[in-house]
């Protein structure tokens, strides 16, 4: 049978999603501990791949088993032989023509600013600390401008190995509670390094160092050079994977949010 699950996971601890000889990965922890439920070799597939320090609350995958569990076994079974830096959150049986990849419709990614002149400790790793004060407003203005249907050279990184760089980019949103600045972004996929690349260009925006039309003007060169830095990947979440319902999967988690 192919069962779908949800993951959730802080990857400061982790290289990535990606199996990688050498490291610690996602992937090989989820692994090991699905193969030890199922008493068989399990290899998982991802909605999608994390980097070094990315962390996830919507995470899906999915797997092949001959192994009889309830769902409920699954989950409690795989995080018993968990990290405490990963856990399975749900598990569903699935058709087989369900793949957690290429089912997908859309993905959705939220970003994590602490924005004070003093340092995070509790929270550091967990989001990006910016010391001067950010226009959440002028950032949603520049924000919006990336949504749509557009080639987003510009925006992902040089070694992505993408066949296309157009994307169609369904919302940007910029909000902010007391000192956390977030930005939200919801498109039917995602390229390298995308979304910080995405929150980087923001936050130059934010600080006044470039004008709102800049986002413009970027998206137009599509030369990865010219854009601006890639923001830290400990503020960033992969929150929400949507597939569509005939699959019955669960609703998405809620989004992190620090106040």
């Amino acid at each position: 049978m192919r069962i779908a699950a949800g993951i959730e996971y802080d990857g400061s601890g982790f290289c990535g999603w990606q199996s990688q000889q050498g490291v610690r990965t996602v992937q090989d922890c989820i692994e090991k501990a699905l193969s030890v439920v199922a008493n068989h070799e399990v290899k998982v597939m991802a909605s999608g791949r994390t980097d070094t320090g990315v962390h996830a609350v919507g995470q899906v995958i999915h797997f092949d088993t001959s192994a009889q569990r309830n769902m409920h076994s699954w989950v409690l079974g795989a995080n018993a032989n968990l990290p405490k830096d990963v856990c399975l959150r749900w598990s569903r049986t699935v058709d087989e023509c369900f793949h957690a990849r290429f089912s997908a419709l859309s993905r959705r990614y939220r970003y994590v600013i602490l924005n004070r002149w003093v340092r995070p400790a509790i929270l550091r790793g967990r989001v990006t600390w910016q010391h001067r004060p950010l226009n959440e407003k002028s950032m949603q203005r520049a924000g919006q401008r990336l949504e749509g249907k557009h080639d987003f050279t510009t925006f992902r990184a040089l070694a992505c190995q993408s066949k296309s760089p157009v994307r169609h980019v369904y919302e940007v949103a910029v909000s902010r509670r007391g000192e956390y600045v977030y930005i939200d972004v919801h498109a039917n996929g995602f390229l390298h390094h995308m979304v910080r690349n995405i929150a980087g260009v923001l936050m130059k925006i934010g600080v006044e160092e470039r004008p709102v039309s800049w986002v413009l003007e970027l998206l137009q060169i599509r030369d990865r050079s010219k854009g601006g830095v890639t923001a830290p990947p400990g503020g960033l979440y992969m929150v929400d994977v949507e597939y569509d319902p005939c699959f019955g999967l669960p609703t998405a988690p809620a989004l992190p949010v620090y106040i």
